[in-house]
């Protein structure tokens, strides 16, 4: 699949995205229907690394209501030592307590065992309906039964094993050339509701066949969320399952040395990948029709993330983008509404490229021309603080009566 199709998440400079092929080398994935969804679709996915000697990291929600698996996962967990996942859709076994966080700890032990490997080293990771205890005997049975049929080429089956309710697959592999050779990356992600800058209610997995040492995964991953993930709304919710894995199995022999050149290709690689894939959860968005992109600069860090976040979360600005509105004013007011008590507040408002506001006043501009240039799939706007040295950016969709239905709806 094509999933660089956004202007704003290119494929980087010596990438090319593989169609042909399953996971990077030293992988293995698959999925089946456990019977948590009452559709029948798959719901249970594993994913195992079979070189021991693995690196790996993770990022998780900083909600303070965090599902049984994320806290499983960071309290049990040699987070550089990952090499495998167990997860599933359908029930997001968060709000659950103490039963709640025994079925988590039974999936990552039967996981294990049937994969060959240390409970330690299982990232256990669930999404659906929040507030639902989840029976752990068809799940249990699911694991020993998934394990046995778990292929290179299992990727695909995965993703759609931890989707809920995806417009559309979020997944791809890409091959960066390094100096010794080529390594692959492969992710595969879910998401398009409650999704909110702060991660989202997101998974995404990713592995490589580049051989890592386990702070160089932490820095790259750290550094990549923060660009990706960490600048998406869809309705500025924060969920309680949000985790990010990266594992390295190294199997292609090509190891990438800290502070080199083959590490700065490898983290544009991985940036690119993963931005395109938060574009694309917001691109789903629940019945989204329109991406937009704002970007936010001044003097002030803190201000100009607080308004980049607050524009991006408007349901004003979210019902504009969605009937093609260049309506500027609900843009000044999200800002002024980020930053009070500061007025006069001389902000300055650009959509497409065309600026409308110059100091908190309309700039006589062509209406007729910047309504056709708010009609495509994807708009930009970009709003100027008093000061400069600092920049933020987010990305989010359009507000939409789909949304609603689908929410409305969500648990009947």
């Amino acid at each position: 699949m094509n999933l660089f199709t956004s202007r704003w998440a290119p494929v980087p400079v010596g990438v090319r995205e593989v169609t042909e092929g399953g996971l990077p080398a030293g992988f293995r994935a698959g999925a089946l229907a456990a019977g948590i969804k009452a559709s029948g679709k798959l719901d249970l996915g594993l994913i195992i690394c079979d070189e021991p000697d693995a690196t790996s990291a993770a990022r998780f929600t900083r909600s303070g209501v965090q599902a049984a698996p994320v806290m499983l996962t960071r309290e049990r967990c040699h987070l550089g030592q990952l090499r495998a996942v167990v997860a599933n859709s359908g029930n997001a076994n968060a709000a659950t307590g103490h039963d709640g966080y025994e079925v988590a700890a039974a999936m990552q032990s039967a996981a294990a065992s049937a994969l060959g490997v240390g409970a330690h080293q299982v990232a256990v990771c669930s999404t659906g309906v929040i507030g639902v205890q989840m029976d752990p005997e068809p799940v249990l049975a699911g694991i020993a039964e998934c394990a046995q049929h778990l292929s290179a080429d299992g990727g695909e089956d995965f993703q759609r094993a931890i989707m809920t309710t995806d417009a559309f697959e979020k997944r791809a592999t890409i091959e960066v050339a390094l100096s010794g050779g080529p390594v692959r990356i492969s992710a595969q992600a879910k998401g398009a509701g409650m999704i909110q800058p702060s991660f989202a209610t997101m998974l995404c997995f990713i592995e490589t066949d580049a051989k890592l040492e386990d702070h160089t995964a932490e820095l790259l991953l750290s550094v990549t969320v923060k660009r990706s993930f960490d600048r998406i709304s869809v309705d500025g919710q924060l969920s309680t399952n949000d985790t990010v894995v990266l594992i390295a199995s190294g199997a292609s022999g090509v190891s990438i040395d800290p502070e080199s050149d083959d590490e700065l290709r490898f983290g544009e690689a991985l940036d690119g990948l993963l931005r395109a894939l938060a574009i694309a959860i917001v691109r789903d968005g629940e019945g989204a029709v329109r991406v937009g992109r704002v970007v936010v600069h001044g003097g002030s860090g803190a201000n100009v993330e607080r308004v980049a976040r607050t524009i991006a979360n408007s349901p004003l600005v979210k019902t504009a983008l969605h009937g093609g509105d260049p309506n500027w004013g609900r843009i000044a007011q999200a800002a002024g509404m980020a930053i009070p008590d500061s007025a006069p507040l001389p902000i300055d408002i650009s959509i497409e490229g065309m600026q409308v506001c110059v100091a908190g006043q309309e700039l006589e501009h062509d209406r007729d021309a910047l309504a056709v240039r708010v009609s495509g799939d994807e708009i930009e706007y970009t709003v100027g603080l008093p000061g400069e040295g600092h920049q933020a950016e987010c990305f989010f969709s359009d507000l939409s009566p789909q949304y609603i239905s689908i929410n409305a709806d969500y648990t009947t």
